[in-house]
């Protein structure tokens, strides 16, 4: 099991869909980041402003992270974890 350290903060959940099939998104406002060791299987995409990761319950989080993207994708190449 491999672990990244991360400064986050949540932004967005993804809850599943309604029942036309729209996401049913809910809006977090977290202030500050706070930093997390999380699981690199969770990761499910980087982009240049939020790591989108696996939640319980089948949700997806979206978490705003505070490091430049080259940096991270530095990180994680760098770790062997970049194909």
């Amino acid at each position: 099991m491999s672990f990244i350290s991360l400064k986050v903060r949540a932004a967005f959940i993804m809850h599943g869909y309604d029942e036309q099939n729209r996401e049913v998104i809910e809006q977090v406002s977290d202030p500050d980041f706070v930093e997390k060791l999380v699981r690199v299987e969770r990761i499910q995409s980087i982009s240049e402003k939020y790591v989108l990761v696996t939640a319980s319950d089948g949700r997806l989080a979206y978490w705003e992270y505070d490091e430049e993207f080259a940096v991270l994708k530095a990180r994680l190449n760098s770790a062997g974890l970049l194909v």
